[in-house]
């Protein structure tokens, strides 16, 4: 894979060079690491994609922790302690069921903190101001990498996951709030040449093709006009 595009958020890139250079470094040795197309694994059930193979979030997911843990990053919990003094009318909350809830940073080193986001565009949104606010506050990290898919990656995934591009248009026109940290987003890609046939709808594999079934109906409209003329 690569890195087809940055996005410094709150002066990030600049704050993250100063202070984790290295860190850095080895972000972007993960990221050149890993072969997207081993996991073109996951076969679309969707009829905008029909007959073709996707990308699998779940399978990119594993590679990416088992790369970053192999270079002595952490994944990082926060336990969450709820406040019952907001309560009223004498509620009561029923009990937990599966333990106390928590909040966890994919990975985490020295005060660097990492979330790769192959999901929905809230879930990109939460990671940068919400998610990675909170982690500063409670002294974990000061600044932030979120890696997320460019616009092609993400159509050759299920319907539904966001991007690079779309994400960090919301956040220039947001600006910067006195509470965010320093973040920087990276774009990835698949490390493919792609062709003008791949850069069609999955499952169709030439344009002549496309063009041929196109235009099919209306010839064949053209001969029965004419062939009526004759008679």
């Amino acid at each position: 894979m690569r890195i087809a595009a940055r996005y410094s958020f709150n002066n990030g890139l600049a704050e993250i060079q100063r202070r984790y250079p290295q860190l850095l470094g080895e972000i972007e040795d993960v990221i050149s690491s890993i072969d997207a197309t081993k996991y073109k694994t996951k076969k679309s059930k969707e009829k905008s994609k029909e007959f073709g193979m996707l990308f699998s979030p779940k399978g990119l997911n594993k590679a990416f922790r088992e790369k970053f843990k192999a270079c002595g990053w952490n994944t990082a919990k926060v336990r969450c302690e709820y406040s019952e003094e907001y309560y009223v009318n004498g509620y009561q909350p029923p009990k937990l069921r599966h333990g106390r809830p928590y909040r966890e940073m994919d990975f985490l080193k020295e005060r660097l903190g990492v979330e790769v986001q192959l999901g929905k565009y809230s879930f990109m949104v939460y990671n940068v101001c919400a998610k990675m606010t909170i982690f500063h506050n409670l002294g974990h990290i000061d600044c932030g990498v979120e890696i997320v898919p460019m616009h092609g990656f993400s159509k050759e995934m299920s319907t539904g996951v966001s991007y690079f591009e779309q994400f960090t248009w919301d956040l220039n026109n947001r600006g910067v709030a006195n509470i965010d940290i320093p973040v920087l987003i990276l774009g990835i890609d698949a490390d493919v040449l792609m062709t003008p046939a791949q850069e069609l709808p999955i499952g169709a594999a030439k344009s002549g093709e496309i063009l041929e079934k196109s235009q099919q109906p209306v010839e064949t409209k053209r001969r029965k006009t004419k062939n009526n003329r004759a008679r």
